[in-house]
């Protein structure tokens, strides 16, 4: 996921996803066996490919449905009372893991808008038009600053929103491929969610396999820029030959002419982000100082005044309303539909609701599977009959992450869940705790951002669903379904792909006596 880094002393993140070997009593029993309890993620992720794939939708309210029908459906499969698999979807929805994405979401979601609304995506056009940089360059040099974000503030999910809300129009409206640039940010999350020393995914595949994160980093690198090399050419090459969208050339023109470079004083508040992050802050505290920052140029600039980021907008009848009428953050509106609060911060935080919605019941629905038995079956069957050898072993590996990350589909709640198989199949041919986390995190990473029913796609797409209120010559026709961005998701497929060629040539294996980890890391 990329999420945020927990710096409380305990357990660590193994105790935030139970594991299905533990609390045995709260087992939930069904109707023809283990497998029967993957009935609700299955059916929901059918309901997703319809919805997305075949009929080209990609409402996230539609997909709540999906995942709401699959739950109840379920019930009816459940052997005994109801009342134990009520309480496993409660117990799903309360993980941390759950929690972590949505908060990531939110404080990203107010900084990516107070920087949209203090100009720096006309600071962004004004630097592209100024330097020369062509709609077909523009996916390539993305991917790279999506990368670098993201690596230093850890979250992918939040680089995501926040490379749509900023990079995504200026892009557009240079003439960029919007398909091809979404699945740039994704790739540019994919990179710095897997090799970002802060992030969840990070320290969950280090922690679960017995490693230090310093040498989980160091060790896993050269995967990851093999793989981003190829993916930098690969946009450079395609971007050649993709057209972008029809933008009027008078809107482009407008869009142009109110480009100016003092937006661009907003790298100051990105950059403070990533350096709290990397001086090891709390991403929460991370993005909070680069809000601040955010807004205090936006008002010392004139870049937005305090009532564009926050406005209450109060009835006539409301008490000391008309009295302080005056305040700028305070307007009297007569249409009672307009009563309410806007700005900046409340769009930033409406804008992901649906989303967090989705993504507790996903989890939810993931813990139904886990408590039922049939995560347990699968990968027991694939330890049993797969992992024969030590190449086939890393083979499974590589297969039963991507699988389960396709299934559980908020990547650090796959990676809890998986991890203790995968260090019980790396453990069993002796592969060192340095190459079990690469190939953890390398799959979950990569398929985090890749199928249109994941987090980090999702989103994406809901912070992009946002831009045609933000600009008027962003139009509906200009948003991405989710599933047009799969085969462009370069960075994550061709990170399975390097860690499948791994597997097969032992490229980069390392065995126990090879290598013993420092003390192991902790959160």
């Amino acid at each position: 996921m990329s999420g945020t880094e927990d710096n409380s002393a305990g357990d660590g993140p193994t105790e935030q996803f139970t594991q299905p070997d533990r609390e045995s009593e709260s087992r939930v029993e069904f109707y023809g066996g283990r497998g029967v309890s993957a009935f609700p993620i299955a059916f929901f992720i059918v309901w997703a490919i319809v919805q997305t794939a075949l009929w080209r939708i990609g409402d996230t309210g539609g997909l709540i449905v999906g995942i709401l029908i699959g739950l109840i459906l379920g019930m009816f499969f459940v052997r005994g009372n109801w009342q134990t698999y009520a309480n496993t979807i409660f117990e799903g929805m309360t993980q941390p893991v759950a929690v972590t994405a949505i908060v990531a979401w939110i404080w990203a979601g107010m900084f990516a808008q107070l920087l949209q609304d203090g100009g720096f995506v006309g600071g962004l056009v004004w630097l592209a038009d100024t330097g020369g940089v062509g709609a077909a360059l523009f996916p390539a040099i993305t991917f790279v600053l999506a990368a670098i974000f993201t690596t230093g503030i850890g979250t992918g999910y939040g680089a995501t929103v926040a490379f749509v809300g900023l990079f995504f129009p200026a892009g557009v409206v240079l003439g960029a491929n919007p398909v091809l640039l979404f699945g740039a940010i994704l790739s540019g999350a994919i990179f710095g969610d897997n090799l970002a020393p802060v992030s969840d995914t990070t320290i969950v595949s280090a922690v679960t396999q017995d490693a230090d994160i310093g040498g989980v980093v160091a060790s896993r690198f050269k995967y990851v820029i093999i793989a981003a090399t190829i993916a930098f050419l690969g946009y450079v090459a395609v971007g050649q030959g993709m057209s972008g969208l029809e933008v009027s050339a008078e809107a482009q023109e407008i869009f142009l002419s109110g480009s100016e470079a003092i937006g661009l004083v907003h790298v100051i508040s990105m950059l403070a982000v990533i350096g709290a992050a990397v001086a090891g802050r709390h991403i929460v505290e991370a993005i909070s100082w680069g809000i601040v920052l955010a807004v205090f140029f936006n008002l010392v600039f004139g870049l937005a005044s305090i009532g564009d980021i926050v406005m209450f907008n109060a009835p006539p009848d409301a008490p000391l309303a008309e009295p302080l009428a005056e305040l700028p953050f305070l307007t009297v509106v007569q249409d009672p539909d307009a009563v309410g609060v806007t700005g900046s911060l409340m769009s930033g935080v409406s804008g992901f609701l649906e989303l967090s919605i989705l993504v507790l019941l996903i989890i939810g629905a993931a813990q139904i599977m886990i408590r039922g038995g049939a995560f347990e079956a699968l990968l027991d069957w694939s330890i049993e009959n797969l992992a024969t050898s030590v190449r086939n072993a890393e083979l499974t590996m590589v297969g039963t992450a991507a699988l389960i990350n396709a299934i559980i589909t908020i990547n650090t709640a796959a990676e809890v869940a998986i991890g203790p198989y995968i260090s019980k199949i790396g453990e069993r041919f002796n592969l060192n705790g340095y190459r079990r986390a690469n190939i953890l995190d390398g799959q979950t990473a990569a398929l985090g951002y890749i199928f249109p029913w994941s987090g980090g796609v999702l989103a994406g797409y809901s912070a992009m669903q946002e831009l045609p209120g933000e600009y008027g010559w962003f139009d509906q026709s200009m948003v991405v379904t989710p599933i047009d961005v799969v085969p462009f998701v370069f960075q994550g497929w061709l990170l399975v792909a390097v860690f499948v060629v791994a597997a097969l040539t032992g490229f980069g294996r390392e065995y126990v006596i090879d290598r013993e980890s420092e003390e192991v890391a902790r959160v």
